[in-house]
């Protein structure tokens, strides 16, 4: 039985025999290098043009190794193409956008899975069928209710708001909550109702606390869809004091920077983003493999 359970491709006493064994070594081998060159490299190649001559990056891209080190390329970049502040508006974006996710997905999944009003698998049809619309066709609307929000009769337009408050309407996020909120026993809110809980102890004590893997995978996307952004950003923040880095990026590259300083700026977009996601690998990929269940 432990030869069937243990079987591969390859049987285990075919991997005692030292041939095997020896090509097993060098496909290993192999397969790490080419994983090594393919994730690393491009990201390696980044960090050395960022701090080469221009000229060289230019004439020999893959000489640069070879390059004398010109530090103050990260310098400019960071205070002359502003891409400092352009990282901070993105990371202003960002946070806001996933707050705004979670207030609006979670009250929106809330009411249609566990509140369940006569009208929710209306408004639930309706989130579905906005699934269906390609998101460029809400670019028009969208831009004139952000120029003149009713009501209130008040331009959002340069604004953090205006990327923000749309940031809030996901129907995918509303979809996925509801789902993970219907495989919640309803025994839980039962319970918490004839110990006399309302329905905001329920979702603060009950829902939110089992909740937990799959709203940090909620967060993990809002961040990097956030981070991406690109071309609503740049319709609604005007101002190059409001830009992310995801729009100072292009813009800098049409200007008269030279080629060195605009490697930098790349360079210093993209290592924030990796050294966080090094740090807190664990917690990420421990969210999105446990959001299939209730954790208790």
């Amino acid at each position: 039985m432990t030869e069937l359970k243990d079987r591969g491709v390859v049987s285990v006493s075919d991997r005692r025999r030292p041939v095997v064994r020896t090509w097993f070594a060098v496909v290993q081998a192999v397969l790490l290098v080419v994983l090594i060159v393919s994730g690393l490299g491009p990201l390696l190649w980044a960090a050395k043009a960022s701090v080469s001559p221009s000229n060289d990056i230019v004439s020999d891209p893959m000489g640069i190794w070879f390059s004398p080190n010109d530090w103050g390329n990260l310098a400019l970049a960071w205070n002359g193409a502003q891409i400092g502040q352009s990282l901070g508006n993105t990371v202003i974006l960002a946070v806001g956008s996933t707050l705004s996710t979670l207030i609006v997905s979670v009250a929106a999944a809330f009411l249609l899975s566990v509140l369940r009003p006569k009208w929710g698998p209306w408004l639930s049809g309706a989130i579905l069928a906005t699934l269906f619309l390609p998101g460029v066709v809400s670019f028009v609307p969208l831009y004139l209710t952000i120029l003149d929000l009713p009501l209130l009769n008040i331009s959002l337009q340069d604004t953090f708001w205006a990327v923000w408050l749309p940031a809030g309407a996901s129907a995918f996020n509303v979809v996925v909550l509801k789902r993970f909120f219907d495989s919640i026993p309803r025994e839980y809110m039962e319970a918490a109702t004839i110990d006399g809980a309302g329905p905001m102890c329920i979702l603060t004590m009950v829902v939110l606390p089992l909740s937990r893997p799959i709203l940090g995978v909620i967060v993990l996307l809002s961040i990097v869809g956030s981070w991406k952004e690109f071309l609503w950003p740049m319709l609604v923040l005007s101002n190059p004091d409001l830009q992310p880095v995801s729009v100072m990026l292009p813009r800098l590259a049409t200007g008269n920077s030279p080629l060195a300083v605009q490697m930098a700026a790349v360079f210093l977009s993209i290592i924030i983003p990796v050294v966080l996601f090094a740090i807190f690998q664990k917690q990420f990929l421990r969210g999105v493999g446990t959001a299939g269940g209730v954790k208790g």
